[in-house]
């Protein structure tokens, strides 16, 4: 292992859920307001998972008050507190950027029903 490998394992968090595109997820990160921190949460369709290592990053897209509202978060960001996994999505492919032009009841996303 070289050196760079070593500083990006060092960097990675373990409590990384196993989560991909089309599921909804909770995700609940840091917020500096004054001086004060506190966590604020926010729940979503991942639409993007992109980037290895250390840098890999996560585009979560949900509906706020009509107004759709997307945001990229790094995975093992020590400002990214948790990450919780809600609902399993059924999709066909990695990257979800058809869902910005769909709108109400077509921008649904089909569950995965749990298997026992």
């Amino acid at each position: 292992m070289n050196v760079i490998d070593l500083i990006d394992k060092e960097q990675r968090k373990e409590s990384v859920p196993d989560f991909r595109s089309g599921d909804t997820v909770k995700v609940y990160s840091k917020v500096v307001e004054g001086g004060k921190e506190r966590i604020q949460m926010f729940e979503g369709v991942v639409t993007v998972r992109k980037g290895g290592g250390a840098a890999e990053a996560v585009t979560v897209r949900r509906v706020a008050h009509g107004v759709g509202v997307e945001k990229s978060f790094l995975l093992h960001s020590p400002r990214v507190e948790r990450i919780e996994v809600s609902k399993r999505g059924i999709v066909r492919r990695s990257r979800l950027y058809y869902l910005s032009t769909k709108i109400g009841k077509a921008a649904r996303i089909k569950e995965k029903k749990a298997t026992r």
